[in-house]
């Protein structure tokens, strides 16, 4: 059926009123032109009117007659002279229009390079906000910028956009995933490469907000953090992200801190952690520094399957129970392990049903580190023998009530070898180092709020407690004390964390050491036989 035109008094009235706002707002800059000259001297004479007042104010009392006699003679010296009053309101006008000029004018919008650059990006989104069918376009080529953009956008010192806000038609599908990457995508692309943005969807006002995030400090380094026991710092993020702050010491200066904190223990909702990131991303920088806090209210067991020694700094101190870095150590580390958290739900269940509290032996938390299972995996295949994924079984079902927490780390492209107790049970994720936006999403289950940056320093991520919020992450310097790479002032921060000893007995120990002895693994294994007994 064929549409009926629109009477010509309605399709002509926007047309008439789009007119007359063009033709006041055209009078309203020629009387502002012409007006000019009168209201800076107008702006003059307050000025000078004001600053009088000042200083008639700032006057003693005992001199305010002196002042008005010397006023009164000038007048009258001005008044007898030959063109004297002519002279004189000559002058005022003069020193009125100086005082009353424009010496800084505000800037009222953006300059030509800004506006070409909010053309460009306009023109971008039209294939996305627009539609064939829309009578009454918000976005269309060659339309005017400002409906979209308003006011609400920033600019930094060299140009480029760091804040915008567009404003989108309601039939936006801003609901589709697939949708709202694609207008990211074009706002990150147009807006300059490098930096990481953040986008915020208001769907309920058909508002999207661009705003570009500062990048998160590296300088704080490891040291003992303000947290209560069952508490642990993962690492810092945005001010705005978190509601709790610490404070921390940066460099020589103290300062507060947004922690993302991690919370284990029996109430924890997530009490074991899954680390994923590729080489050189800071994923044992984050190990040692859970190592470190973990060692202040509990007691450690370390399984490193690389081989590379980055926790032998942490053998034989108090609290260690072992650093194992082959198969069979890790084997019969890992089982030993898996019995001691059976004998802690023993040992709690029979308290309570006692009526006692739980036994002391089993309050002290016991924290598992497991780096790179799938190395040891594939090496447990090719001889044989038990994956090491296998005992954590135990300790990742029962781990919360018997007080055993469990943290595996590996890379991001072994992710596949997990087992499906640790993809299960592991609610807590970590992703470090520069990664796509898929991979994020496969660990962390929902993609980040932000876009992440190709190049990224060491302990930059994301962090995900649960079905919580995706936090940026930034890791507290914590590299391996031994390594020559490492700096005085950190392999200090790190060695004074150690317990047992003094930081001055503290050397490095040879790579022959850096295994715990015979005596020390059979002891670890069979004690906790001896207690079940």
């Amino acid at each position: 059926m064929a549409r009926r035109p629109l009477p010509r008094i309605l399709s002509s009235g926007s047309a008439s009123i789009t007119r007359g706002r063009e033709i006041a707002r055209t009078a309203a800059d020629n009387a502002t032109d012409v007006l000019h000259p009168l209201i800076t001297v107008t702006r003059g004479l307050r000025l000078l009117a004001g600053a009088g007042r000042q200083r008639w104010a700032a006057t003693p009392r005992e001199r305010r007659g002196h002042v008005l006699f010397l006023v009164a003679a000038c007048v009258l010296a001005v008044a007898l002279i030959p063109y004297g009053p002519l002279l004189a309101l000559v002058s005022v006008m003069g020193a009125a229009a100086w005082r009353g000029r424009d010496r800084t004018p505000a800037k009222t919008g953006p300059d030509e390079s800004e506006a070409a650059r909010l053309r460009a990006l306009y023109e971008a989104l039209v294939p996305h906000f627009s539609t064939a069918d829309d009578p009454g376009p918000l976005f269309s080529h060659g339309g005017d910028w400002e409906k979209a953009f308003g006011t609400s956008y920033a600019f930094d010192g060299n140009g480029r956009l760091t804040r915008l806000q567009v404003d989108y038609p309601a039939y936006f599908t801003d609901g589709d995933p697939v949708a709202r990457a694609r207008v990211e995508q074009v706002l990150h692309a147009k807006s300059g490469r490098g930096r990481e943005y953040r986008f915020d969807w208001d769907e309920e006002a058909n508002h999207l907000l661009m705003t570009v995030l500062a990048a998160l400090p590296t300088t704080v380094a490891a040291q003992r953090f303000v947290t209560a026991p069952g508490e642990t710092v993962l690492g810092f993020t945005d001010a705005d992200a978190v509601r709790r702050t610490v404070p921390v010491q940066d460099g020589d200066a103290t300062r507060d801190a947004s922690p993302v904190i991690w919370r284990t223990g029996a109430r924890s909702a997530e009490p074991h952690l899954l680390i994923a990131g590729h080489p050189g991303s800071g994923v044992s920088t984050l190990m040692r520094s859970l190592a470190l806090q973990a060692l202040q209210h509990g007691d450690v067991l370390v399984v490193e399957g690389g081989g590379t020694g980055e926790y032998g700094f942490l053998s034989g101190r108090d609290g260690v129970f072992a650093v194992e870095c082959g198969l069979s150590g890790a084997l019969a580390t890992l089982e030993w392990a898996a019995r001691e958290t059976e004998r802690r739900l023993i040992a709690a269940n029979r308290a309570r049903q006692a009526g006692h509290p739980e036994p002391e032996d089993i309050r002290r938390p016991l924290w598992i580190l497991l780096d790179r299972p799938g190395t040891l995996g594939h090496l447990a295949a090719a001889d044989g023998r038990q994956d090491p994924q296998e005992l954590l079984e135990i300790p990742l079902r029962h781990g919360r009530a018997a007080g055993v927490t469990v943290v595996v780390a590996d890379q991001l492209d072994n992710l596949d070898s997990l087992t499906d107790a640790v993809r299960t049970h592991t609610r807590a994720r970590v992703v470090l180092g520069p990664a796509d936006p898929a991979q994020i999403e496969s660990v962390l289950g929902t993609p980040p709020h932000t876009t992440p940056t190709a190049d990224v320093p060491p302990g930059r991520g994301y962090a995900r407690l649960g079905t919580g919020e995706v936090l940026r992450l930034q890791v507290p310097a914590t590299p391996d004390p031994y390594d020559e790479a490492t700096s005085e002032s950190e392999r200090q921060a790190v060695l004074s964390l150690l317990p047992g000893g003094t930081p001055a007995d503290r050397t490095p120990v040879p790579e022959s050491a850096a295994e715990p002895a015979p005596l020390h693994k059979e002891q670890l294994i069979g004690a906790p036989v001896a207690a079940e007994g």
